[in-house]
Parts: structure tokens; C-alpha cells; sequence
């Protein structure tokens, strides 16, 4: 079963009076990529964290989220008298001796609340217990993401074997026009040699035109693409993260329909080895975005 590497999974839990809220999403990548965007987690707790995120989703570029809303709300806020202070003395020496020493100083007061660091929500340190709480609301956001990530692994698993299937059904419909493209060959080989009025020996003409037919000989590339593609299947079917090696897959597709386009000297041949392509780009597309 293929697994997608886009998905969002979120939980949520109490600590105390407050609401954690976790919220856990990822996009394809390479390797696994992992960004915490919260301050809320204790840096001891971050490898914790980490490493598991690692293990359970692979790889992708994952951004964990978690916001927290107090049940105090507002009056949570604190002046610090340390920051009123500082501020005040500062602005005290500025105005000295200007215009401006008279002002009123509820004024002055209410220019320094804008100010920075002069209220503050007080940081909260997580008990041993309480981080057990937030790290299992952790847990079930990655569960979620997970299966957010296999009900899109089905619809992905769907598309790529169908295309899979379009590239191997053109096979035969390249066959119908081998015979004719042979001997197109042959006539416009017998027709240059009229034309430059040759009398080859027929034997050594007849050995030319088996090395030419030979070299344009299209079945070696038939035979491969065929086997890449039931590999592909098997792959699919038998590994739990075949992403890369899909992409693998993929990569030997595309060199065997490019001999077999550049082999095929017959315009029709060529229109089926378009579509070929076309259907390869859409599967290469996808396996960027398998697990």
C-alpha cells in the first residue's frame, strides 16, 4: 500500500486550565525534514520529539504546530516595574531641559506601555507530567497525519498503476507498424541506390540492409519496458515505502521509450511513443510525492 508524503494531521489536549492545540503537516522531500515552530516544547524535549517524528513519518518536509490558549486570558499580563522603570528614567533624560519636560506624565506613562517588554505573559515550565500529556496530543496529530497520508496513498496508488498500464497497452499498438516500417526501410534503401544508378552485389546489399534493420530492431526496448513495468507493480505491491526506487523505475522507463523513440523512423510509431512519454511524466510527478 502506497503511502502519500502530503498530509495534516491535528489533536488537542488540557493541561491544567489551558487548551494545547498541536497541529502537525508535511509536503514531499527528499530526506526528512523536520521544523518545530512552537516555543512551547522544552529544548531537552526536542531530540525526543524529533526522533520521533522521524521514525513515524519517513521523509517530507514536516512542520509541527502548537498554540496554547489560556483560561486566564488577558489578566494573565504582567507589568514589569524592572521595564517601567528603565523605560522611564531613559525618556526622563531625553526630555530634560526641553519643551517636552512639562508634559503631563500620565501621558509619558501610557508612550511607555507601547512599549516592548513592559508587559509579558509569564513563561509556564512544564511539569514531567504535563509534558507526558502534550507529547501524547504529539503522538496522535502524527497518527492522524499518517492517516491522512494513506487515504491519499490509494487515490496516488490508483492513478500511477493506470498510467502504468496506458504505457504497456501503446506496446502493441507500436507492433502493428513494425512490419510496415521495415519495409518502408528497405524501399527507401533500394530507391537510393536507383538513384545513384549503383550495381551493388546483391548478397553485400542484402548484409547492408540486415545490419540497418538490425540496428533500427525495436524488440530489446519492447522487452525491458515491459519488464520495468511489471517491476513496478511488484514494488508497489511488495514494499511499504518504494518511493525512491519507484522513481528509480521510472528514470529505465524513460531511457527504453527514448531508444524506441529515437529507433523508430515511422510517424506513427512516434505519436505512441508520445503518449508513452506523456504518461511518464505524470508517473515521475507522482513518485515525487510517494513515501
Amino acid at each position: 500500500m502506497l503511502k502519500s508524503m502530503t498530509g495534516y494531521g491535528k489533536a488537542q489536549c488540557l493541561i491544567g486550565a489551558d487548551k494545547y492545540l498541536v497541529e502537525i503537516r508535511s509536503v514531499n522531500g527528499k530526506n526528512a525534514d523536520i521544523s518545530l515552530k512552537t516555543q512551547l516544547i522544552p529544548r531537552e524535549k526536542e531530540p525526543e520529539v524529533r526522533k520521533y517524528l522521524s521514525e513515524k513519518l519517513g521523509r517530507g518536509n514536516i512542520d509541527l504546530f502548537i498554540t496554547v490558549e489560556r483560561a486566564a486570558g488577558p489578566s494573565s499580563r504582567k507589568i514589569s516595574r524592572e521595564a517601567v522603570q528603565a523605560y522611564l528614567k531613559q525618556l526622563q533624560e531625553a526630555v530634560d531641559g526641553t519643551c517636552l519636560a512639562a508634559s503631563h506624565p500620565s501621558e509619558m506613562l501610557l508612550a511607555i506601555m507601547r512599549l516592548p517588554d513592559v508587559t509579558d505573559v509569564p513563561s509556564e515550565t512544564l511539569s514531567e507530567s504535563d509534558w507526558e500529556i502534550l507529547f501524547a496530543t504529539i503522538r496522535m496529530a502524527a497518527e492522524g497525519l499518517d492517516e491522512f497520508r494513506i487515504r491519499e496513498g490509494v487515490s496516488l496508488e490508483r492513478d500511477v498503476l493506470a498510467q502504468v498500464d496506458k504505457i504497456e497497452s501503446y506496446i502493441p499498438e507500436v507492433e502493428r507498424y513494425e512490419a510496415e516500417r521495415v519495409a518502408a526501410i528497405r524501399e527507401r534503401i533500394e530507391a537510393r541506390v536507383r538513384e545513384l544508378a549503383l550495381q551493388p552485389d546483391a548478397n553485400r546489399l542484402e548484409q547492408e540492409m540486415i545490419f540497418w534493420l538490425e540496428k533500427l530492431d525495436v524488440n530489446e526496448e519492447k522487452v525491458r519496458l515491459r519488464q520495468h513495468c511489471s517491476y513496478f507493480r511488484q514494488t508497489v505491491e511488495s514494499e511499504p515505502t518504494p518511493g525512491r526506487k519507484l522513481g528509480f523505475i521510472a528514470q529505465e522507463m524513460g531511457r527504453e521509450i527514448n531508444t524506441l523513440g529515437s529507433k523508430a523512423n515511422h510517424a506513427e510509431i512516434q505519436k505512441w511513443v508520445v503518449k508513452m512519454k506523456d504518461e511518464l511524466e505524470k508517473i515521475k510527478e507522482q513518485t515525487l510525492n510517494i513515501l
